[in-house]
């Protein structure tokens, strides 16, 4: 099994090798991660300039490494398209620091490069850790090493996508695996300004809760109450809802631009 592993926090972010080392004996693992921080890019993509990529030393005996100037959807793009000549059959973005969950999912580059991935034809799996400080990433590396193992062993007719969050807590603490769904949006922005003599200048932070109810069975309900969350992820969730009867609404629009029948 070739596998290819990303990540969204950086080429030297710890997560990235936990989650790298654990898969080593599955398979050929290639890590091809962005060469500084890119955390909440989401899918972005480097378009109008240029990408550059450098093979650096590996922190582990027998997995290739290397880092792209651009975002996790740039590394699985070039990764897929141009740096190997072989197909992936799994990839594995993170570890991240810090939950993904919910709507949120779409502001996060860890979930991004997964996306990207799936897009590509590749069966993905995001895992990310609730904890930013003092993160133990051995249960999150054995949960991905159980999934890639199982993937590893079945057919699929399409991708699969998993968004995998482990909560912050002692291992002792954890409760068990939960299948979930993807919860409610947890924050919005806030802006602190300043003014440095000559310009003023704005930091844009992703730290304001929503305080929107949390549903039983979500990700992030998982989290709270100590249980692992696997969310299978159908990217439909973006088109294929079901927005109600629309018929009134387009017919007034089709008349009010003369184009009623």
């Amino acid at each position: 099994m070739r596998i290819l592993v990303t990540n969204d926090d950086g080429i030297d972010a710890p997560g990235l090798w936990a989650v790298a080392e654990a898969l080593t004996d599955l398979g050929k693992v290639s890590v091809v991660a962005p060469d500084r921080d890119q955390s909440g890019v989401g899918t972005s993509r480097t378009l109008l300039t240029i990408l550059r990529v450098n093979e650096v030393e590996s922190k582990l005996e027998g997995v290739t490494a290397h880092t792209v100037s651009g975002t996790p959807s740039d590394c699985v793009i070039l990764a897929d398209g141009s740096l190997f000549p072989e197909r992936f059959d799994l990839l594995v973005s993170g570890i991240n620091n810090g939950a993904n969950m919910g709507l949120d999912v779409l502001d996060s580059g860890t979930f991004g490069g997964a996306l990207r991935g799936y897009f590509h034809g590749i069966p993905s799996i995001a895992v990310s850790v609730g904890g930013i400080t003092d993160v133990d990433y051995g249960p999150a590396a054995r949960v991905a090493r159980s999934l890639a193992l199982r993937l590893s062993g079945e057919s699929q007719d399409e991708p699969i996508l998993y968004n995998v969050n482990v909560p912050h807590v002692s291992e002792d603490r954890i409760r068990g695996v939960k299948a979930t769904t993807l919860g409610p949006k947890a924050y919005l922005e806030t802006i602190e300004s300043g003014h440095d003599g000559w310009r003023s200048h704005y930091w844009i932070k992703h730290n304001r809760p929503t305080n929107q109810k949390t549903p039983e069975g979500c990700d992030v309900w998982a989290i709270r109450n100590n249980w692992v969350s696997i969310t299978p992820v159908d990217p439909e969730f973006v088109w294929g809802r079901s927005s109600g009867d629309l018929s009134e609404l387009t017919d007034s629009v089709a008349k009010d631009v003369g184009l009623s029948c």
